[in-house]
């Protein structure tokens, strides 16, 4: 099963990608500042939370997504991320999935016990263009952790990742357009060649969504946010969730779903056969 885990809900904006958030639109459809960070008190200790029966609500074996609505590194949560560290210390038996623009904070930021990593953590860095890879992924090479991936998202210019893939250091790359308001087109010349170079390294790799703007064969396509991942898939740039020893175990996205075109485990339609 995978879940989201929003300790805390706000960011700032952070570098070119950011200008048209996702989260920001979402916060001023319900007349809120998606500026305005806050801890969420609901769920802040959601990896922890039992059920009547005793049980944890986050079962053993899930894939918890950290921060969607905000950033990890974010400089106005240090002081709600250490509770965080111990919680995910606390859950060996679940991964937790975190992505950061933030990349010169992260060392800095780990807890002192961190040594070499943790088994459950994967750290996914998000970068939207070439130049903020080449800014960030030589960081995310030399940090402590043993799972690593990569989010071009969303993908605003052609971007190469064949050096930093070529280090045998990153397990999986995602690409998504930009959705929402956001119109900044996605051309499908830019995720074949990041499809192919994650072919050429046996990586995984996953076209998440066309986001609105599509550009294929000199056309634009329009598309609804409901058939973005739908496209994704026709597409066929998925290179197959082949998973060697070590990696981190992330969920095939669900092609057969109605009620969630990108699969986040649900027990609705019952056709990905995922336990």
């Amino acid at each position: 099963m995978n879940d989201i885990w929003n300790p805390w809900h706000g960011c700032k904006k952070y570098s070119e990608g950011c200008e048209n958030c996702y989260m920001y639109y979402l916060d001023s459809q319900r007349d809120k500042d998606g500026s305005d960070i806050y801890k969420v008190k609901t769920n802040f200790n959601l990896p922890l939370k039992k059920s009547r029966n005793g049980e944890y609500k986050i079962q053993s074996g899930s894939v918890l997504r950290v921060c969607m609505t905000s950033d990890f590194f974010l400089t106005e949560a240090d002081e709600w991320r250490k509770e965080v560290w111990e919680m995910i210390k606390l859950r060996p038996d679940i991964t937790f999935w975190l992505q950061t623009k933030r990349a010169e904070r992260v060392l800095d930021n780990l807890p002192s016990w961190w040594g070499d990593g943790l088994e459950n953590v994967i750290m996914v860095f998000t970068t939207e263009n070439q130049k903020r890879a080449d800014e960030r992924l030589p960081i995310l090479l030399d940090l402590p952790f043993k799972h690593k991936g990569i989010m071009c998202a969303p993908m605003i210019s052609e971007i190469t990742l064949d050096q930093y893939l070529s280090t045998g250091k990153f397990e999986i790359v995602l690409v998504d357009g930009e959705n929402y308001e956001g119109n900044r087109p996605l051309y499908f010349d830019w995720v074949k060649k990041i499809y192919d170079e994650c072919v050429k390294y046996n990586i995984k790799f996953d076209f998440c969504g066309t986001g609105n703007v599509f550009i294929k064969d000199g056309k634009t396509y329009n598309i609804p946010k409901a058939y973005q991942r739908v496209m994704a898939l026709k597409s066929e740039l998925q290179n197959p969730l082949i998973y060697k020893e070590k990696d981190i175990k992330i969920q095939p996205r669900c092609k057969t779903c109605k009620r969630r075109f990108s699969c986040n485990g649900c027990k609705w339609c019952r056709k990905c056969n995922w336990k």
